[in-house]
């Protein structure tokens, strides 16, 4: 079955039951100062589960683009990637577990013809402590469908705690705070068998082999997510509208279909694994790992391209950094010496041509992008890093030169006794090169090229770049700071269940309702050439970006922060309605990103009826006038690549 089958029988099955089809949410979510990426299938729909009504009704499937940065390091074994899409099915206060996990059973079976005898189940075995009872009715439907398809129940339903079978945002019961959703899973998982003794050839060997085992025998594919319960003062009480949210693993589900262990043996990796063997002359079997990554971090970088994300030292870039420039890594290792990141952009457009055509239309920008980018760290590999040398005890030099500073230390204490954090913001910045001995850190302590010991120690070691330097102090001083990006990946990807809402505080709410004033003024004053690009919010600034050619004059930010404030003293209503995509569109309706919202669509209008200051589609949160906002003002306004400006406001203290 081709990835394109699978996803057109997935969408085709829920639609034909009564699902509305829902187009992917970015891979950067809108607005949302929480989380960088879109990491689950359920983070866009979490406002939905909530409460929030869905324009296209209390059924919706989809099939979600997801990127998890925490999982960079994972990607090399035959099920980890960084990039992946998800399946997903909602009922919104409608249908519940009978429905959920007969429709999911009949899908996988009978509508792609994966072995029921391979399929087996988990369910939540309770939580004493928080007063919720082992799920008996999810094992009661289970041991039903497995009576009707002739499957033999015994040893198919395992239970597990709530570390494993319990979702709220917050975690496990005990965790969650009072007014908190949460709910019992039921997850789905491939038996490869026990003949394979994959348990026997594992790390694992010496430990009892289970459903959640991390030995290989078993795939997780799919999770049925039973929102029923709110956290109270009392204890738990049972939710009015109960809510589902399934999300399964699209690449781990097209694997088992043909009964394959390794997902970069279907169709979403194999004309990537073919091109890098012709590049390489090397085999994919003999070279899984460098293979996996590159395959994933090239599929992976293109999609946050195609998303607006590209390689920088900061924020959502710095992990497109990382991404290209380790899979360049891997690419010398398997005896790739020219560039050739930028030849796999179009076999990952060719694989992904029909679902998300902005890859192929974009396809020359972005090869142009990473070919600069990989030319730019081949200088830095071969070239631009100087030579470490070793400092003696609790001593701390520089080596300077035309391209760069480099720190080496033994230990995290200069000469002075400060800390090597302190050290580090004093040293010229070089605008083209890391500082080696911070890990991921440049010399001004900005982000830098996402390269930690790991990655980076080979390369410096068969350059001869180490002068009588141990593996112990290199280490040192790789994971000073190395750390602090670990654990800031960590952070990034800690809210993945919880963004466009968690951080639905007031003043990023304000922030929301002031990008549509900040537009219908840059449009007004510069003119309908004015088209949004981008946009992020955070508690303390709203940054846009926008198509135009030069930079603004200081009478044009003038008028334009005058007519924001202007607007908001009038105290405008700021409305909502849903409407036809189409015609919201024909009616003028601003969308610069049509592409991401459903047919049923969200309007934010701002201005009393037949006299609107903006009209947009928009998924919230907005505040009810703009007198709530308060008075704005520009910070700065500048260049951001050709024929796009970047512009901040902030609300006056």
């Amino acid at each position: 079955m081709t990835p394109d089958e699978l996803r057109s029988k997935y969408l085709n099955f829920f639609q034909k039951r009564g699902h509305a089809v829902v187009p992917s949410a970015p891979l950067v979510p809108e607005n949302d100062p929480t989380t960088l990426f879109t990491g689950s299938g359920m983070q866009p729909m979490v406002p939905y589960l909530l409460g929030e009504k869905h324009p296209s009704g209390t059924r919706i499937v989809d099939s979600q683009k997801c990127f998890r940065s925490q999982d960079i390091e994972e990607v090399g074994n035959n099920r980890h990637t960084t990039f992946f899409e998800m399946l997903g099915n909602w009922s919104l206060g409608d249908y519940f577990k009978e429905d959920q996990l007969n429709w999911i059973w009949e899908f996988l079976v009978d509508e792609i013809g994966i072995d029921p005898d391979k399929l087996v189940v988990t369910c939540f075995g309770g939580d004493e402590e928080a007063g919720v009872g082992k799920d008996i009715e999810a094992e009661k439907i289970w041991l039903k469908i497995f009576e009707k398809y002739g499957v033999n129940s015994e040893e198919k339903i395992s239970f597990y705690p709530a570390d494993k079978n319990w979702w709220s945002r917050a975690g496990v019961p005990a965790n969650m705070p009072v007014g908190e959703p949460g709910g019992p899973d039921s997850e789905i998982f491939y038996d490869f068998g026990v003949e394979l003794g994959l348990h026997e050839k594992s790390e694992f060997s010496d430990e009892r082999c289970h459903v959640n085992c991390d030995c290989g025998r078993y795939l997780e594919i799919g999770n049925s997510v039973f929102m029923a319960f709110v956290k109270t003062e009392e204890g738990f009480k049972e939710l009015e509208n109960k809510n589902i949210d399934f999300g399964g693993g699209f690449e781990r589900i097209l694997a088992v279909i043909d009964d394959k262990q390794d997902v970069f043996e279907t169709g979403l990796f194999l004309p990537i694994i073919t091109k890098l063997e012709k590049l390489s002359g090397k085999k994919y079997g003999e070279n899984r790992v460098a293979f996996r990554v590159i395959a994933d971090h090239v599929k992976a970088a293109t999609f946050l391209a195609a998303d607006g994300v590209f390689p920088s030292n900061k924020e959502q870039g710095y992990f497109s950094r990382r991404l290209l420039r380790r899979a360049i890594r891997y690419g010398r290792e398997i005896g790739i010496s020219e560039n050739f990141v930028a030849k796999l952009v179009r076999v990952v457009a060719g694989i992904y041509n029909n679902p998300y055509p902005e890859i192929d239309n974009q396809k020359e920008k972005i090869e142009r992008v990473f070919d600069d980018e990989e030319n730019k760290f081949g200088k830095t590999i071969t070239k631009g890093l100087p030579k470490f040398i070793h400092m003696g005890e609790k001593k701390l030099k520089t080596i300077k030169n035309d391209e760069d500073s480099i720190l080496v230390i033994n230990e995290q204490l200069s000469p002075y006794g400060e800390k090597f954090e302190n050290i580090i913001n004093t040293i010229p910045s070089y605008t083209s090169l890391p500082s080696i001995a911070a890990g991921t850190i440049t010399a001004s302590g900005n982000n830098s090229y996402g390269l930690p010991y790991e990655e980076m120690a080979p390369i410096i070691k068969e350059e001869g770049w180490i002068v009588n330097l141990n593996e112990n102090d290199l280490k040192i001083g790789f994971n000073i700071k190395n750390n602090l990006h670990k654990n800031q990946a960590k952070t990034a990807s800690a809210g993945m269940f919880a963004g466009g809402l968690s951080e639905s505080s007031e003043i990023t709410t304000k922030y929301h309702t002031a990008t549509h004033l900040l537009q219908a003024a840059l449009r007004q004053i510069l003119g309908p050439i004015v088209e949004q690009k981008g946009s992020n919010i955070t508690g303390k600034r709203l940054r846009f970006d926008f198509s135009f050619e030069r930079a603004l004059t200081t009478q044009e930010k003038t008028a334009i922060e005058t007519q924001i404030n202007s607007w908001i003293k009038e105290d405008l209503p700021v409305s909502k309605t849903t409407m036809d995509k189409t015609q919201a569109l024909s009616d003028g309706v601003l969308a610069f990103f049509a592409d991401k919202y459903p047919n049923q669509a969200i309007v934010y209008s701002i201005g009393a009826k037949n006299h609107y200051i903006s009209r947009e589609l928009c998924g919230g949160p907005h505040i009810e006038s703009t007198a709530q906002i308060g008075p704005i003002e520009i910070q700065k306004e500048k260049s951001v690549s050709a024929g796009v400006r970047r512009i901040y406001i902030r609300l006056k203290s």
